[in-house]
């Protein structure tokens, strides 16, 4: 159960715009995340914004976010969103429930191409260490341009943030 009560849409008619918005790029839905948020309507209206553009405005496939974004889940330990992403988004993109499997211990893992590998290390650095290791960066940016490294530098914080924000606040995932 979630620390702060989640907000109830049907309370709160002020946040009519802002939950229309919402639900309407989630497929009609309100999640957890959102019911929470919405304690602080601006909070929430910029992380919807900033979410959207993290993983649909930028040159990074969904294989790649996917991956990043699941293992920044697994290495916070935050079950809502290894299970929000793990089955609906990532074999959605394309990865296989086998490499979803892997990504507790991808580093002996032969399921994994040099960029996924390159992307994985990149996100341990980014998520463990803050301080990336020059040979970490060197390998991501053999197959990232420059672009492409600062928007999944953005899409590994963002999801660092998220993960610790739903962990602090003991967010359930959804039913």
């Amino acid at each position: 159960m979630a620390r702060v009560p989640l907000v109830e849409e049907k309370e709160h008619p002020e946040l009519s715009e802002l939950i229309a918005k919402i639900k309407g790029a989630r497929g009609g839905r309100l999640i957890n995340i959102y019911r929470l948020m919405l304690h602080s309507p601006a909070l929430a209206s910029a992380w919807f914004d900033l979410n959207q553009a993290v993983r649909y405005g930028t040159e990074i496939d969904g294989q790649c976010r996917e991956l990043a974004v699941i293992r920044v889940a697994i290495l916070n330990n935050v079950e809502y969103v290894i299970r929000a992403h793990g089955p609906a988004y990532a074999l959605k993109e394309g990865l296989t429930p086998e490499q979803v499997a892997a990504l507790s211990d991808w580093q002996p893992s032969d399921l994994f191409d040099e960029k996924q590998r390159a992307l994985l290390a990149y996100t341990d650095a980014v998520t463990r260490d803050i301080d990336v290791p020059d040979a970490v960066f060197v390998d991501v940016r053999k197959h990232f341009s420059e672009r492409q490294v600062v928007e999944l530098t953005m899409l590994i914080g963002a999801y660092n943030m998220l993960t610790r924000f739903l962990k602090a606040l003991k967010v359930d995932p959804e039913p």
